[in-house]
């Protein structure tokens, strides 16, 4: 059984083997691996990441999720909670400064 490690190394190897799970046919070099596999692993992630946070923005009343039977759905500004969205996003800086 594997031992249980939180290096960079254990971070990237998970990556990787993540995508071989997810890709049980696909062969490549290490520099393959390294151009085009790491980048796809990693926009995955990205997208997992950004449907997220698009929900919540929506779910908070910042953005309006726009929804048709022809196209996926498109994100906008909701114009009613702009004074809302502007101060989230003041008070979202100043806590990263405070932090700094």
């Amino acid at each position: 059984m594997p031992r249980k490690t939180s290096t960079p190394t254990s971070e990237l190897a998970r990556e990787i083997l993540s995508y071989f799970l997810r890709n049980p046919q696909a062969a490549d070099s290490l520099e393959g691996v390294t151009r085009w596999r790491l980048l796809e692993e990693r926009v995955h992630r990205q997208l997992e990441d950004t449907d997220l946070a698009l929900g919540w923005l929506v779910s908070h009343g910042f953005l309006v999720k726009i929804s048709s039977q022809w196209t996926e759905a498109v994100y906008r500004l909701n114009e009613g909670n702009r004074g809302d969205a502007e101060e989230f996003i003041i008070e979202n800086e100043k806590g990263k400064r405070k932090s700094r």
